[in-house]
């Protein structure tokens, strides 16, 4: 398996994890790189930055639980205002790509 390439984080991305003895917050800016890949059966997210701050964080989610989480999303989505138009041609080209990846078509 080839390594995923990292890719510069274009908006940003915040965490938090709340463990019982400890508390964990940070944000990862357009300083920062990531990695999206397929895994055997979900989903790698890892997000790293680097300098002073330098931090990484990690996440695997099981293709039911994303399939979930969309469908939360999209739910959730209605009741929001309707957002910019950059980021709907974003999203929209991005679904089109995972859709045509899941049933196997080729993208330009």
């Amino acid at each position: 398996m080839t390594t995923p390439s990292k890719h510069p984080v274009p908006d940003k991305a915040e965490f938090a994890i709340d463990l019982p003895d400890k508390f964990h917050m940070g944000s990862f800016g357009k300083e920062a790189k990531f990695v999206a890949a397929a895994e055997n059966d979900g989903i790698m997210i890892k997000l790293f930055a680097a300098g002073s701050k330098k931090r990484e964080a990690q996440i695997h989610l099981h293709h039911e639980l994303l399939a979930d989480i969309l469908m939360e999303w999209a739910s959730s989505l209605k009741k929001e205002p309707k957002m910019s138009e950059i980021h709907q041609e974003n999203l929209l080209e991005a679904l089109r790509h995972v859709e045509m990846a899941i049933v196997g078509k080729k993208w330009k």
